[in-house]
């Protein structure tokens, strides 16, 4: 959508498939780093996050596992009228999103998905799931982390790589205690909290466990109490409420990171399909989106298709890179339980990296 948006802006038209007749995003939050609103605000979203997402203007703030505070870490606006750091559960960002969309005139279809492709000198001749035939000059896929088109595109980048963590969501209500991005460390256990609105947060909880494991939905807030057992303060309130009518969500952590170039002929990747990240730095949107900033903007300013994709791979490699690796090394770290010194070490280079302009 962001890609749409902003391509849209540039006088391209575009035409968006998606493979969910309902257009859906499940709902848990995501976090939104100084360097995410940057992007928003590129894309032209800036003033309705302010309107829909919780927006701090100061850093985070680091926590026993009982909830006493430790430490306030420091954080700086990455632009004057930038909110530090700010949360927002899923599906609002994806109607603020698919209503800029439309707005913008992108062609929506819904429940379709591509069927063929035929390559040519000059375009790309594309057959989708609803009987349609049209030619494009680009096909842009950013069909997340286990994309379809990865697989028959780049077969030889493989499958995405656990971690060794799995990740529990769970969107509660706010405590007003809770005014800015909070973490707890229990041993190899991590746990945040992030207001995503005046009246909900969501907490993220990374559990260490060698293999992937299923738990049935239904039993998932059982495991997730037993889990939390370690917390006190706002998370032990957290806790107790937990029944079976909590939205949790509950995912492996994976990742891949396809090599340069991330285009074959006129199919390009862009965003999770590219870079699947997981989420220690909170970045995995960001990138996202900027991918599609950066993928418009040279486009716009080609003279053809092919030399704008050579730029767009160049220029957003390493920075996806370095999200990538630092992401997975962070969440290494955390289950040998290294030391917190040499975690805020790694997690600061890597925030200070991403300050830097897209």
């Amino acid at each position: 959508m962001a890609c749409a948006i902003q391509m849209s802006k540039a006088g391209i038209a575009v035409d968006l498939i998606d493979i969910d007749p309902q257009w859906r995003v499940y709902g848990a939050g995501i976090s939104i780093t100084g360097t995410t609103f940057r992007a928003f605000k590129r894309l032209g979203l800036l003033a309705e996050l302010r309107q829909h997402a919780f927006c701090c203007e100061f850093g985070a703030r680091i926590n026993t596992a009982a909830g006493q505070r430790v430490a306030d870490v420091p954080s700086y606006p990455l632009e004057p009228d930038l909110p530090v750091v700010g949360g927002i559960l899923r599906p609002v960002l994806h109607q603020v999103l698919s209503t800029k969309t439309r707005e913008a005139g992108v062609d929506v279809r819904l429940g379709v998905t591509l069927v063929d492709r035929t390559e040519g000198t000059s375009g790309v001749s594309v057959k989708t799931s609803d009987g349609t035939a049209r030619d494009y000059a680009l096909v842009a896929a950013a069909d997340g982390a286990l994309s379809k088109t990865r697989s028959w595109l780049f077969p030889e980048a493989g499958n995405l790589k656990y971690t060794g963590q799995i990740c529990w969501r769970l969107v509660d209500r706010r405590d007003p205690s809770i005014d800015r991005a909070n973490f707890y460390m229990a041993g190899r256990v991590t746990a945040g909290l992030m207001p995503v609105s005046q009246s909900q947060l969501y907490m993220f909880l990374l559990q260490p466990e060698p293999q992937k494991v299923r738990v049935e939905e239904a039993n998932q807030w059982r495991h997730l109490k037993e889990l939390m057992a370690p917390f006190g303060g706002v998370l032990a309130e957290m806790r107790e409420r937990l029944s079976a009518d909590s939205i949790i969500n509950r995912r492996p952590l994976e990742s891949i990171l396809v090599p340069a170039p991330w285009h074959r002929a006129r199919v390009a990747l862009l965003g999770d399909a590219a870079h699947s990240t997981t989420p220690h730095l909170a970045s995995g949107a960001g990138i996202a989106v900027e991918d599609a900033l950066v993928l418009s903007e040279e486009l716009a300013s080609a003279a053809t298709v092919a030399p704008a994709l050579e730029r767009f791979t160049a220029r957003r490699f390493e920075r996806c890179r370095m999200v990538v690796e630092n992401s997975v090394a962070i969440g290494a770290m955390q289950q040998r339980d290294a030391s917190p010194e040499n975690l805020r070490q790694l997690m600061a280079e890597s925030e200070t990296a991403l300050r830097d302009e897209i």
